[in-house]
């Protein structure tokens, strides 16, 4: 039971929480189950789900692990909209709430979801620094020395922003983009290329930027928006996604006039 500032006693809520059950063993669609919960004053939407688990029902599946903003794991629709559901509070709803897996994604068992796919989205962008490492390797053998790469905070600043990400996928279930079209690069995926593309220290910018101008990348985006209004930390991949479409095409007019660095044309 929780209390307030002066000391006095709040006593529990009682809630109704329907959650999405799943069990690929036994069902053919998902169903609904209702629980009767009696919730804190100060609980998160995850609070509920936890007890639910551990104290009415230990068969329902779900993700969590640090409860602090930080893994991504916890995320989750709650009437209808993509949530991190460790920050979101309870107090936001009335006596009933609906906690549903993400949109967009296979329904593993109840509230979890499958990522692998969408993973791979990730690993297409080359989310690394690019040739950094051996460029080092090379000037350190020449001068014989250990080379680093600094940066400067303003250098720092045009690109961490887009590195803030904790892959949630909360912007993936919010895309009306993704909802349509499966295999969407998508807007976590788009940020993270972007970031490396801004990063002083890479020069993966013309592979980046090849993949940017395929099918089912940045130019499919529709600009709803609904990516950044849900994204827990800021990160503003709709802003991301319109930066990299901007030097995906500047970087294809380059191409038009400038020679590219093996043509061997002169100056």
């Amino acid at each position: 039971m929780s209390s307030t500032n002066t000391g006095e006693a709040i006593a529990p809520t009682q809630k109704t929480i329907i959650i999405t059950r799943f069990d690929p063993d036994k069902d053919e669609v998902p169903r609904k189950q209702e629980y009767s919960v009696p919730c804190e004053d100060n609980w998160k939407v995850l609070d509920a789900v936890n007890f639910i688990k551990d104290e009415l029902d230990a068969t329902v599946s779900h993700r969590w692990s640090c409860r602090m903003a930080v893994c991504g794991s916890c995320g989750m629709m709650v009437n209808g909209e993509p949530k991190l559901t460790c920050k979101t509070s309870l107090k936001e709803y009335g006596d009933r709430v609906d906690i549903e897996p993400l949109a967009n994604f296979p329904i593993v068992r109840d509230l979890v979801v499958e990522l692998d796919g969408f993973m791979h989205k990730f690993e297409a962008v080359k989310p690394w620094i690019k040739r950094a490492k051996e460029k080092a390797e090379d000037k350190a053998a020449l001068h014989d020395t250990k080379l680093t790469f600094s940066q400067s905070a303003e250098e720092l600043g045009n690109f961490k922003q887009f590195s803030m990400c904790i892959n949630c996928m909360l912007c993936y279930s919010a895309c009306p983009v993704v909802a349509n079209e499966p295999d969407f690069l998508g807007p976590a995926a788009i940020a993270l290329g972007h970031r490396y593309n801004m990063d002083s220290r890479d020069e993966g910018n013309a592979e980046r930027n090849e993949i940017f101008r395929g099918e089912g990348t940045v130019f499919s985006c529709s600009f709803a928006n609904e990516c950044s209004e849900v994204c827990p930390k800021n990160v503003d991949p709709a802003a991301a996604v319109n930066q990299a479409k901007f030097e995906a095409v500047i970087d294809w007019a380059k191409g038009l006039v400038l020679p590219s660095p093996s043509s061997g044309g002169s100056n």
